[in-house]
């Protein structure tokens, strides 16, 4: 654009073919434009004379304001002006996939506040030496479209200039390929307020830390900051501000920030509910493991699971939940996360939850896992098959040599290591100094459901010529009550100690300890002792161990699961979402000053200042690691009068209430679909339907679709402000 073509006169006169164009008129000193086919790539019409004719200067005196204009571009003022229809009807030719841009280009050119900005001479404002800007080229562009299509008449424009100037800053929208219409809003957004802001020198600032001051203190203070380094139409009119909290989970330290905000991108809160089963264990004792099936939203956290059980278990107030993942018979991670999603929970694991007082949490936490080596747990499926078929015959010949191969590995087995053995079960110990025998006595009171009230006698001797070891009679206790006693006190009825041992974390070294030996809490690391119970022939005989093997999974794969619909949701439930607390993701950690880490900290996000102009981005594309997905939910959203003061902290006198005004919809899914536009003309007070070159009228009630992707809000002023601002205006004049 800084370039001049100079044309030269020859002998005194102006050539024909030189200095004057066919139709006459003379040349002048005009900018350098890019060369253009007489083919269209979107295959629109061309003229047949294929010349170009002239504008005038917008800028008198500047050698930027002038140029051509192309008649392919679709622009003929002096027609135009013959009509006398009004502007902002005028449609985009599409270039080839270039209805993203459009769609943008079409709710940014209705946004009343940029439409007054750009129709005037905005040229002392254009900063060409913004290292972060575009010499001021794209502005210009940008206006210079923006008032070919607010001329009067309703012929489509050709936008190959500005996409050309938009190829040449931004080269991810070079080509011709389809774009996020999203995308390219913040990019012009930003790159307008660059090429014009009125800061020549941007000083250096550094930011403070909120130590407790007033958020009022706080973000008046990194507001002139930020205007002090940023000042434009676009700050003037787009950019809003939010309050940003983050909350170490280890110290508890608590950062506050204010951030400036172009516009707001919403994630759409799923109504589909998945079905997840948890097994509840229950740590005092009490009762024995139940699996509890609830549903809960397939994207919530586990504080809805936790929420859900406790409805569906009867928790009480004064009790919690402990939710944890079982795998091979080991507790593998504790989810504590209130905010973990529940996405990280797959259909094929274990989950349970154990039932605490709430007053025992923080003391010693007691895991209590299970090995087996019994000769249930020893032989195979197919093996103990084979058992079952050949023992009760009386013929010993033919099994014997079937039998012998399992007999010895037997053996083998019962040498070797044991193997784990049914779900962990956790609990707590209450004083601050336990012993072995206090350490006896909870695993004892854990147990207690499991035991088995009829007694029976284990056959001891000879079978088939085979020598079983013998197994100890178990104690039959004199009546149901003493057996219910018994229960009711956690101890066995036998006066033998259970078989445990102190283990580690990876439940491979053992270390055996007396009932007299003392654990204190303060020395115990992170408060947590780990032991393990052989399970013998005793303790089979003893406790019913059926309820801590094969717990069921969250969702059994194969069954026919009746599919939930997506329900409508609001724009409301949308910015609640948006504005609840989240964890930071493991990629994201937040570096805390105290802790001198980085830590997976909570965010929550509150809306401060908004601007005149709000933008609404909603978030209808989800992608994964193997997964991409567009949410056609549709998004009940108001027209009129939508307030937004329940969700702004600051009081400062300033309306909440907003108008919509434009909208930018996307049909069809991720590998295509199409970018068309609603804007509404506020002088005319009517829709239009703006699809790439056609422009047509639409019924207001019409405009709420599935489809909707970007809301643009423009603040309505309140007749009481207006009425104020008259008052106050009359009684200045007076």
């Amino acid at each position: 654009m800084d370039q001049d073509i100079l044309l030269e006169l020859v002998d005194g006169h102006q050539s024909s073919k030189i200095g004057m164009d066919s139709t006459g008129n003379d040349l002048a000193l005009v900018s350098l434009e890019p060369s253009r086919s007489p083919l269209t790539i979107a295959g629109g019409p061309t003229l047949s004379n294929g010349h170009s004719g002239y504008r005038s200067n917008l800028y008198p005196g500047s050698s930027l304001g002038s140029g051509l204009t192309d008649m392919d571009d679709g622009f003929d003022a002096c027609n135009s002006a013959r009509k006398g229809e009004k502007g902002g009807l005028a449609g985009l030719q599409n270039l080839g996939n270039t209805c993203f841009m459009n769609s943008a280009l079409q709710c940014l050119v209705h946004t009343p506040p940029l439409v007054e900005y750009f129709l005037k001479d905005c040229r002392a404002e254009i900063n060409t030496d913004n290292p972060l800007g575009m010499h001021g080229e794209l502005a210009l562009a940008f206006g210079d479209l923006l008032r070919k299509l607010w001329s009067s008449g309703r012929t489509a424009i050709a936008p190959r200039v500005f996409k050309g100037k938009l190829a040449r800053f931004a080269p991810q929208f070079s080509g011709y390929n389809q774009h996020d219409s999203q995308e390219l809003l913040a990019f012009l957004l930003d790159g307008l307020h660059e090429d014009l802001n009125r800061v020549k020198q941007k000083p250096y600032i550094e930011m403070k830390d909120s130590d407790g001051r007033p958020d009022e203190e706080v973000a008046a203070e990194c507001w002139k900051n930020h205007k002090a380094r940023n000042d434009s139409v676009i700050v003037d009119v787009c950019q809003g501000q939010y309050k940003s909290t983050l909350v170490c989970p280890v110290c508890s330290k608590i950062s506050i920030t204010f951030d400036p905000f172009m516009y707001l991108s919403l994630p759409l809160p799923s109504t589909i509910t998945r079905t997840m089963t948890v097994t509840v264990f229950y740590g005092d004792g009490s009762r024995l493991p139940m699996p509890f099936t609830v549903s809960v939203l397939k994207n919530g956290f586990c504080k809805d699971l936790l929420l859900a059980l406790g409805t569906a278990c009867g928790l009480k107030s004064d009790e919690s939940l402990m939710l944890a993942e079982v795998y091979e018979n080991k507790i593998y991670r504790y989810l504590e996360m209130p905010l973990e999603p529940l996405a990280s929970i797959k259909d094929d694991e274990h989950i349970v939850a154990f039932r605490f007082q709430k007053k025992e949490i923080g003391k010693t936490r007691l895991k209590i896992c299970g090995r087996v080596h019994d000769f249930y747990s020893a032989l195979g499926i197919e093996e103990w098959t084979v058992v079952v078929r050949i023992f009760p015959s009386s013929i010993w010949g033919a099994a014997e040599s079937s039998l012998i191969p399992i007999c010895n590995k037997l053996r083998e087995k019962r040498r070797g290591e044991a193997e784990l053995f049914g779900t962990p079960l956790v609990t707590y110990l209450l004083a601050d100094q336990s012993s072995g025998a206090d350490i006896e006595a909870a695993v004892s009171k854990v147990l207690s459901p499991f035991k088995k009230i009829s007694t029976a006698k284990a056959y001891v001797g000879k079978e088939n010529g085979i020598l079983l070891d013998g197994l100890d009679e178990e104690c039959s206790c004199s009546d149901a009550q003493s057996v219910e006693n018994a229960e009711l006190e956690g101890t066995s009825c036998t006066d033998l100690s259970i078989p445990l041992r102190l283990t580690d974390d990876r439940v491979m070294n053992f270390n055996a300890f007396k009932k007299d030996t003392l654990f204190e809490s303060g020395k115990i690391i992170g408060k947590l002792l780990r032991v393990v119970l052989d399970w013998t022939d005793k303790e089979q005989e003893l406790y019913d161990s059926s309820y801590l093997k094969d717990i069921p999974e969250v969702y059994k794969a194969g069954l026919v699961a009746k599919k939930t619909r997506q329900e409508a949701i609001s724009l409301s439930s949308c910015l609640d979402a948006f504005l609840i607390e989240e964890p930071l993701g493991p990629d994201d950690m937040w570096y805390c000053p105290r802790c001198k880490e980085h830590r997976q900290a909570i965010k929550k996000l509150d809306l401060w200042m908004l601007p005149e102009i709000i933008v609404f981005h909603l978030k209808r594309f989800t992608y994964g690691r193997y997964l991409k997905n567009k949410i056609d939910t549709f998004v009940n959203f108001p027209i009129h009068d939508l307030d937004l003061s329940k969700y702004v902290m600051s009081k400062d006198g300033q309306s909440y209430l907003y108008e919509l005004y434009a909208i930018s919809n996307h049909y069809g899914g991720l590998g295509g679909g199409h970018y068309t536009a609603y804007a509404k003309l506020i002088d005319e007070n009517r829709w239009y339907h703006f699809d790439d070159s056609h422009v047509s009228a639409v019924n207001e009630s019409d405009i709420k679709t599935s489809a909707a992707y970007l809301l643009f809000y423009k603040r309505a002023r309140s007749e009481s402000k207006v009425e104020a601002g008259e008052a106050s205006h009359s009684h200045s004049i007076s």
